[in-house]
């Protein structure tokens, strides 16, 4: 059966983030994806050019809507604005048992700033104890801990452990804004540790990245998958939708990544 996937996060016009790149990989991954919209962003691959979020009683009837008529087998969360929408994100979910994976979306790849500084506690409070597994790249694990960003390997582990520490089921900290020629990601899930390495693509098209891979792996928990099984599987189709992201050609800032190359093949 293809397990119904719900994304609650923002959308994103130019298509590269948010609803739209979590919709396109739910897709490629073999889910059937549907959306509560928190927040509608005019951007494109050169930035956010304004925000507005969505009133509280639309989001929480969004959720109603999808949890009255049809089951949901995973749920992936992304940007969420402000702590009242932590809250209404957190009581429209309650009870429901299925894998919930939380990418923390903070700031915009432009630099935008997407959560506000006051939400930060209560995603901490609020959200982070109830999920299955937290996707935070390293400024969003400062961001949650209160610390400098990770500069090794050795810092991130760290700072994987203080956030499991937090109450999420599992961390999977992503590590591509270390320097080097490969890309280190690091799952932890009570005291099993999995680092997830792949070399690093020399590309400007990285738009989007973080919610394509939160959006996969939980698809992939929807499907059934083991989590370890799921995050490697996650891992590798996000380095290949990263590596064909440049026969893509969508705008003169940080492009997306290709969510359908499997699909469409390789022209060359």
């Amino acid at each position: 059966m293809i397990p119904n996937i719900l994304s609650i996060a923002g959308s994103d016009c130019s298509g590269g983030a948010g609803i739209q790149a979590d919709i396109k990989a739910i897709s490629a991954n073999g889910g059937y994806a549907m959306s509560v919209i928190t927040a509608l962003t005019a951007q494109n691959t050169q930035g956010v050019r304004s925000v507005h979020l969505a009133p509280l009683p639309m989001i929480a009837d969004q959720i109603a809507a999808i949890r009255d008529d049809i089951t949901i087998h995973a749920v992936k969360i992304g940007m969420l604005g402000t702590a009242g929408i932590v809250r209404c994100v957190a009581e429209g979910l309650a009870g429901l048992d299925c894998p919930i994976v939380l990418d923390p979306v903070m700031v915009a790849k432009g630099g935008d700033r997407l959560l506000a500084t006051e939400a930060v506690a209560a995603l901490r409070e609020v959200l982070l104890p109830r999920v299955t597994l937290v996707t935070p790249n390293l400024p969003e694990a400062a961001d949650l801990l209160g610390q400098p960003e990770a500069g090794n390997c050795d810092e991130m582990r760290r700072q994987a452990r203080a956030i499991l520490s937090l109450g999420p089921g599992a961390v999977m900290l992503k590590g591509g804004h270390l320097a080097g020629a490969t890309s280190p990601d690091l799952l932890i899930a009570g005291e099993a540790e999995l680092w997830l390495r792949a070399p690093r693509v020399e590309t400007a098209n990285t738009h989007g990245t973080g919610c394509t891979l939160s959006s996969t792996l939980a698809t992939l928990l929807g499907r059934g998958l083991p989590l370890p099984r799921a995050a490697e599987d996650a891992k590798a189709y996000i380095t290949a939708a990263i590596a064909a992201a440049d026969r893509l050609s969508v705008g003169r800032g940080h492009g997306p990544v290709h969510h359908f190359h499997a699909f469409h093949g390789d022209p060359s």
